[in-house]
This record gives C-alpha cells, structure tokens and sequence, in this order.
C-alpha cells in the first residue's frame, strides 16, 4: 500500500472545507462575543475571548498548514498530513489563547512572546522529525 494519493481526493476536500467552515464559525462567535461582552465589566469575559479567538485562529490554521504542505509535496497527499496539520494548527490556537491571556493579565512582554512560540517550533520539529523516523 502506497503513503501517498496523486491528488487531492474527496475526501481531503471535505476536511478542509469542514475546518474552513467551522473556523468561519468560530470567527462569528469571537466577532458576537467582542460585540456584546465587554472584558472591563466581566472579569471572565476576557478568558472566554481568549478560549474564543484561540480555536478560531487553530481552526483557521490547520486547513491553511495542511494546503501548504500540499503545495510544498507538489500536489501528493501523504498519509499523516492532516494529522500534523492540525496539531500545528492546536499550536497556534494555544499560543494565541496564551497570549490574549497574558496580555488581559498585563504580564505579556515580547521576549516572552518570543520564547513560546521557539518553544513551540522546537516542539513541533521534534514530533515532526520523530515521525519520519518510523517506518
């Protein structure tokens, strides 16, 4: 059995499609909630925000990361794409979610910001690196 598939099948087209449409979604509810919560008022009104734009952002990411992936292989879906897709994309939700939290907080400063997403990356390239190494 072949790891990979010549095009973009049916399916794929429906998983990226699903996750578009259900981070479009997810923006209509962070545009809804920076609309009619006000996080000055509402202590945990900053928190839902932030849980908010995180899955938006993560669900906007993983189709994005998994078409990029496509076009860099020259159009040939692997077997495991969509899986470190969407785990690229959970990372960039979580930073996002970590960094909207910090900075209700006051405690978001840039060389912080910076540490966690190369904590990210090297997390990334580590599970992306151990799993070409398995047959």
């Amino acid at each position: 059995m072949s790891d990979l598939a010549p095009g973009p099948t049916d399916r794929n087209r429906r998983v990226a499609l699903g996750l578009l449409g259900a981070a479009g979604i997810a923006w209509a509810v962070v545009l809804t909630i920076g609309m009619t919560i006000d996080p000055l008022a509402d202590p945990g009104a900053g928190f839902i925000g932030a849980l908010a734009l995180g899955i938006a952002t993560g669900l906007t990411a993983a189709p994005l990361a998994w078409l990029v992936s496509f076009a860099r292989h020259r159009r040939i879906a692997y077997r495991g794409d969509w899986l470190r897709a969407t785990r690229r994309g959970a990372w960039v939700g979580i930073l996002v979610a970590v960094f909207v939290v910090m900075r209700i907080n006051g405690v978001f400063q840039p060389p912080i910001g910076l540490f966690l997403v190369a904590l990210a990356l090297v997390a990334e390239i580590t599970l992306t690196a151990g799993g070409a190494n398995r047959a």
